[in-house]
């Protein structure tokens, strides 16, 4: 999985998170990195909204044409962004500071899905 904000303590402090639950998760600074390194091997992206350059919604919505199935997770510090159209609907939306146990039950929720999913495709 892969982990996309500006915000080097954050990318820290969740790359921890999501290794003490067992997870393997590559850390980037921004979308361009990300994209650089590329999207294969991925099972789920967790980006902040609020980034120079590409911001989160960008990047979802680049993922999405891309890999279609990749789960997006977007966490934001700015409320008033939590309250935009293009944030309504999303299941993987977060606010800083957000709940780790609720943000790990939501990965694991999306990954067992997305598991499930693919076991129908066969």
């Amino acid at each position: 999985m892969a982990i996309v904000d500006d915000d080097p303590r954050l990318l820290e402090s969740l790359e921890e998170l999501l290794e003490s639950a067992g997870y393997v998760a590559r850390s980037f600074s921004s979308a361009g990195s990300l994209l650089i390194s590329g999207l294969a091997g991925l099972d789920l992206l967790i980006t902040d909204i609020g980034m120079p350059g590409q911001d989160g919604f960008e990047l979802r919505d680049l993922v999405k044409r891309v890999r279609p199935e990749l789960p997006v997770f977007l966490i934001t510090g700015r409320h008033e962004i939590a309250d935009q159209d293009r944030a309504q609907g999303i299941s993987g939306f977060f606010r800083k500071p957000f709940d780790a146990k609720a943000l790990l039950a939501a990965v694991g929720d999306a990954l067992r899905n997305r598991d499930r999913e693919g076991d129908h495709a066969t």
